[in-house]
């Protein structure tokens, strides 16, 4: 990202500067498609996961969008601006989508698809490769929102089959303000932004160059490997609720909770022992409310309101976990001496 700096041009222009500029832009973009299994004209870069995802769900050509009950707002929320009719497919209980109410969903023609890869407050993992099996049976485009699984486990576009694909840097300890849209060779998508040539005329804009150099950089880096840091975590969560245990999930997420606990609560707490947690999604932040995947999954009111969500970073260790495992205890044995009293 430094030597990114260093190199002035606009990528559009013609002078000296500017092919330097475009040269490492196509650079980036290749080894960004090398990562990810495409080809490098497939790769429109954004300004975030969010703008992807919108640019997908609106820019497709489909009368009926279909969104898991558990996607990121920023699907939910483009699905239900889009204009088009909108249908919610349900899961069970430990969070994955139900391939049969997809399969009767999926009846009728022009229909957009889409399930997330990994879930961003659970971490549960969702079957894609049954989702695009049904929907290639029923002539459906699919989108899959990979931003959290990106990273964390093996993320390939040709192997998942869709026909759309979001991710982002941020989460893998890339740049904030970087994402992408992965697009079949072939498929057309209007674009959310216009006013230039910029990205195959999909996304007009100058590219944000340093931010796309570190996008290039964070993945060709090796996944996240602290599955073993993540199960030390959860053998301390004595009497807690694990939820989507019994499911695939990445290898850094942890949602769990107490009932009888405030997650406010908690929050706090740990935030003023120097540890970070979330409750429901992070770009909910400022509101601890029930989180809409838990209620999909049919956890109880009393427990939702409880969940927070324990993410484990690129750069966490287990000096890390020990932290939050002794302010854990710290809270529950406070907690236990209050209801004692």
């Amino acid at each position: 990202m430094l030597s990114a700096w260093e190199v002035g041009g606009n990528a559009s222009s013609v002078h000296a500067e500017g092919r330097a500029a475009r040269k490492l832009l196509d650079d980036c973009r290749e080894a960004l498609a090398f990562s990810l299994g495409c080809l490098p004209q497939m790769i429109t870069f954004t300004a975030s996961g969010t703008e992807a995802n919108n640019m997908a769900l609106r820019g497709a050509g489909a009368e009926r969008i279909l969104v898991s009950a558990v996607e990121h707002p920023s699907v939910l929320a483009a699905a239900r601006v889009s204009g088009k009719q909108v249908d919610v497919i349900p899961v069970d209980s430990q969070g994955r989508v139900d391939l049969a109410a997809l399969e009767v969903l999926l009846k009728g023609p022009n229909v957009l698809v889409s399930v997330m890869l990994a879930n961003n407050e659970t971490g549960v993992v969702q079957p894609i490769a049954d989702v695009v099996a049904l929907a290639r049976k029923a002539g459906a485009l699919v989108h899959v929102d990979a931003v959290q699984g990106f990273g964390k486990m093996p993320v390939n576009f040709g192997l998942l089959g869709c026909d759309l694909m979001t991710v982002a840097a941020h989460k893998v300890g890339g740049p904030v303000g970087v994402g992408a849209l992965v697009i079949r060779d072939g498929l057309v998508v209007d674009p959310l932004l216009v006013g230039g040539g910029q990205e195959l005329r999909r996304r007009a804009g100058t590219e944000n160059l340093t931010a796309i150099a570190g996008f290039a950089a964070v993945a060709q880096e090796m996944s996240l490997n602290i599955k073993a840091l993540r199960a030390e975590l959860e053998s301390a969560l004595e009497g807690a609720v694990i939820f989507a245990s019994e499911a695939e999930r990445l290898p850094n997420t942890t949602c769990f909770a107490v009932p009888g606990f405030r997650a406010e609560t908690l929050l706090m707490n740990f935030d003023l022992a120097g540890v970070a947690v979330s409750s429901g999604s992070a770009c909910s932040s400022g509101k601890v409310g029930r989180s809409h995947v838990l209620d999909a999954m049919g956890v109880a009111p009393e427990i939702s309101s409880a969940a927070l969500r324990v993410s484990l970073g690129w750069n966490s260790t287990a000096a890390d976990v020990q932290l939050f495992i002794t302010v854990w205890k710290q809270l529950v044995a406070r907690h236990r001496a209050r209801r004692a009293a």
